[in-house]
């Protein structure tokens, strides 16, 4: 899960988006629900994770299982090389959370860009017809900072790179694949990593 608590027109106005119309979705973002994007010039609410379709033992279909989280080895195969290649985007992000602690106990540890209020992931989209425009995160291996707690992160893109991971071939893209040197600010805290997430998809 991750947290976005800035307004749709404030995000457009610091990635110089277009603000687009009647943005709907919560300050904590969960996998299969809405969260912001900055695609093809503009702010737009997608779903978070391209949908995996499953089979149950006799075939039947089941729902989708959101997949929230690209590794960046994995760009190249047929899951994802389409949106690699052609349909890449930022995710504002003010923090992301990893759970800590033994299982049934865990509590949420959240990394954010220490003084930045918000920060930019890469991320990719795709048109979908389960959920309609679906977007994912790019992950590359964890800094020291969150060796104790988990070993991916989130692809952290610097201002100057924005552009480049838009607009960039994939072989610029891809270079921006790395793991993040900035300093992180860790917040430690006691809320359980289940409370308050939604029983189910609205999807």
């Amino acid at each position: 899960m991750y947290r976005m608590t800035k307004a749709p027109a404030e995000i457009a106005r610091l990635f110089g988006a277009r603000s687009a119309a009647g943005a709907n979705f919560a300050a904590e973002v969960y996998p299969g629900y809405p969260g912001l994007v900055v695609a093809e010039g503009e702010t737009r609410v997608m779903t978070w994770g391209f949908p995996l379709i499953l089979k149950g033992k006799n075939g039947q279909p089941l729902r989708p299982k959101p997949v929230n989280n690209a590794r960046e080895d994995k760009l190249g195969t047929a899951f994802w090389r389409p949106s690699f290649e052609r349909r890449r985007c930022l995710i504002p992000v003010s923090a992301w959370a990893e759970a800590e602690g033994i299982k049934g106990q865990m509590t949420r540890t959240w990394y954010s860009l220490a003084g930045e209020e918000v920060f930019a992931v890469a991320g990719l989209w795709r048109p979908t017809e389960e959920w309609g425009a679906a977007y994912s995160m790019v992950m590359v291996d964890g800094c020291p900072q969150m060796t104790d707690v988990h070993d991916r992160m989130p692809v952290v893109l610097a201002r100057e790179s924005w552009e480049q991971w838009l607009a960039g071939t994939p072989a610029e893209a891809f270079a921006l694949c790395q793991t993040c040197s900035s300093e992180l600010a860790v917040d430690r805290s006691t809320e359980r990593w289940g409370a308050g997430r939604p029983a189910a998809t609205s999807q």
